[in-house]
């Protein structure tokens, strides 16, 4: 698979620090092309913020963004990436 291809994944996060929220959607703002989706969820019991961001991306900038995500304190983030490159046609890719 060449490095430009899109791959769907999605990063997930945890936000201990709410500080930290405004450099958060800063870097999902800068990523925002090839986002798909987004989801929330405040946990006020636990006091921590878990978001998940589902991408259609060369897999390079999901790297990179999870690698900016998890290197902002108090911020956890992981990415889990398709198996494979889809089609146009939605089949699986060769």
């Amino acid at each position: 698979m060449a490095e430009s291809e899109n791959r769907i994944a999605v990063i997930g996060m945890i936000i201990e620090d709410r500080r930290q929220a405004e450099k958060v959607n800063a870097l999902l703002h800068q990523y925002g092309p090839y986002i798909i989706g987004r989801m929330g969820l405040p946990y006020e019991k636990k006091q921590v913020n878990i978001i998940s961001v589902v991408l259609d991306a060369p897999m390079d900038a999901i790297s990179a963004l999870s690698g900016k995500l998890g290197r902002l304190p108090g911020v956890s983030a992981r990415a889990i990436y398709s198996k494979a490159e889809r089609d146009k046609q939605g089949g699986q890719g060769d």
